[in-house]
């Protein structure tokens, strides 16, 4: 034990801090993720000024030892590690059939097991639980609207809840249409009315990789073909792993996740967001955007939806409030461009229509402004859960291992050391009650066998905290 500040000539008061700081750090008193004390409180403790606080803080940001985030102080950050991103993978020589169903049915079984830490299912929304704004706001709408909020509702979704999904493209310089808002149940139905509209069995169809699965199976489910385009771990696809896709291949669509990927994390700037559309678009080649993860974002602001950049209507784009706010309540949306007949039909044929009492009740919750607010608060904590879960595993994981640096969303890509088995991996990890999703999930060709996805879209607790413990001792 010693006193904080020493009241001496040497070092100097700021440099005893940024010294306190960094002995709190070693010493795990300080752990990724958490926040540290205000400028004022800070000085008050020590008995220094503010001034001599900021200059320590300015410098410990400038080390990359913390971060300041607007409006909510400063943070202390997961420390750096030499070549820690995953590697990039090759090209996939040719477009093959997707067969991952009985793994990914043995993955979405274990997350429901009752005592299992979900660390295998993205649901970044369960991170910081929006339900009682929501229970509270459908207890309204069922006060006011009676059996008319529990009947069927219009088969394009409900009108006020697409003018606001509407009236939110404009932030992104996008017009649209109410009527050009098509609810869904949820974003894996909207990407398979997209898919449909653009292909049918036995096109190629150009995937990010890794990707997400329920991509490989709705195209596994439409006897289409995946062909994998390598993913950047930092800014999206490798526009010269597409291009050469493009001249060899007979590429009917692309699905890409072209504003924040899944398992990467992976941001695209707008600038290269926009190169792939009028790529893309000069061939007549239309792009399915996945964008349900594009609210959280841990970038200064948000992607701008591939959309905006469309000139021939070619960019079908998809998002949910399933990450967001309320997976249960199965509300996404899909604005097709030139395809919106075609998938308002196929939309008729599938399901007919989506709830209109979780429609009416996220409605309400985006008109009142508490789903900005939410989305705000949730992207801060996902934040700090990154940091303290990348903090842990560079401790608890051995050597080689490499972990991702996602710019949003809810889940770290692991690549294993060598002579790690993903599969393995994973029933090894529930035998002691841990989901993780294997890397053999996201890939059709096999590749990513010593990869693993952990979400970090969970709410913080020891639990957690001992299961990256047990995964950390779990490999070889």
């Amino acid at each position: 034990m010693s006193i904080a500040i020493q009241r001496s000539d040497s070092p100097f008061l700021y440099q005893q801090v940024i010294n306190m700081i960094r002995e709190m750090q070693a010493a795990a008193t300080l752990r990724p993720g958490d926040k540290l004390p205000s400028l004022r409180s800070l000085s008050q403790k020590l008995n220094v000024s503010i001034p001599t606080v900021r200059q320590a803080y300015a410098e410990l940001e400038r080390q990359e030892v913390i971060e300041a985030r607007p409006k909510s102080g400063y943070f202390l950050r997961a420390s750096a590690i030499e070549s820690m991103q995953p590697k990039r993978v090759s090209l996939a020589k040719k477009p093959l059939l997707v067969k991952r169903q009985t793994l990914i049915e043995e993955v979405f079984d274990a997350i429901h097991r009752p005592g299992v830490v979900p660390l295998g299912v993205a649901n970044p929304a369960a991170a910081h639980p929006s339900d009682k704004a929501l229970a509270r706001i459908m207890r309204q709408v069922l006060a006011r609207a009676g059996a008319r909020a529990v009947a069927y509702g219009p088969m394009d979704g409900y009108l006020p809840l697409k003018r606001h999904l509407a009236l939110r493209c404009l932030d992104q310089g996008l017009q649209v249409n109410p009527d050009e808002v098509l609810i869904t149940n949820g974003a894996q139905e909207a990407i398979a009315i997209a898919l449909q509209c653009v292909a049918k069995p036995g096109d190629v169809i150009a995937v990010e990789s890794p990707t997400y699965f329920g991509v490989l199976e709705l195209i596994e489910s439409l006897g289409m073909m995946a062909l994998e385009i390598p993913l950047c771990p930092d800014d999206g696809i490798w526009f010269d792993d597409l291009d050469n896709a493009l001249k060899n291949h007979p590429v009917k669509a692309c699905i890409f996740s072209s504003s924040i990927s899944n398992p990467l994390g992976s941001y695209m700037p707008d600038e290269k967001r926009q190169r792939l559309v009028h790529m893309l678009e000069a061939k007549n080649i239309p792009l399915i955007e996945d964008d349900v993860y594009g609210d959280l974002y841990f970038t200064e602001k948000r992607g701008t939806q591939a959309q905006t950049y469309s000139r021939k209507g070619l960019v079908l784009s998809c998002a949910s409030f399933s990450k967001t706010a309320a997976p249960g309540y199965r509300v996404g949306w899909l604005m097709a461009g030139r395809y919106g007949a075609q998938a308002r039909r196929l939309k008729r044929a599938l399901s007919c229509s989506s709830s209109l009492l979780s429609q009416w009740a996220l409605s309400e919750f985006m008109a009142s402004g508490e789903y900005d607010r939410h989305t705000r608060a949730l992207r801060q904590v996902l934040k700090c859960n990154k940091d303290r879960m990348v903090g842990q595993m560079q401790a608890a994981f051995p050597e080689g291992t490499r972990v991702s640096d996602p710019k949003g969303a809810g889940v770290l890509w692991i690549e294993l050391p060598v002579g790690n088995d993903s599969e393995s991996y994973f029933h090894e990890a529930l035998k002691n009650n841990i989901s993780i999703a294997p890397g053999a999930l996201f890939s059709p060709s096999n590749k990513f066998k010593r990869c693993i996805r952990v979400s970090y879209g969970v709410p913080w607790s020891d639990e957690v905290e001992n299961a990256i413990q047990v995964l950390g001792k779990l490999c070889v």
